[in-house]
């Protein structure tokens, strides 16, 4: 996930959820600050997490961690 395509789809996916942060870190039962390191691209979500995030979204991973689609 070197080029950050995950933390920007997140980011885009909380925001059109109307989720801050904090809510959406509740859900997938991390602090804030990982939401928000997640989305600057300072650190990653473990495999299982990253299943959830696809699930809650109704998105694939693929959407997630590819830039080109």
């Amino acid at each position: 996930m070197k080029n950050n395509t995950f933390g920007k789809r997140l980011k885009e996916l909380r925001l059109e959820h109307n989720l801050s942060q904090r809510k959406l870190g509740e859900i997938f039962n991390v602090c804030n600050q990982t939401i928000s390191f997640w989305e600057i691209g300072k650190r990653e979500p473990d495999l299982d997490t990253l299943l959830s995030i696809s699930r809650y979204f109704a998105v694939s991973v693929e959407y997630l961690l590819d830039e080109n689609l």
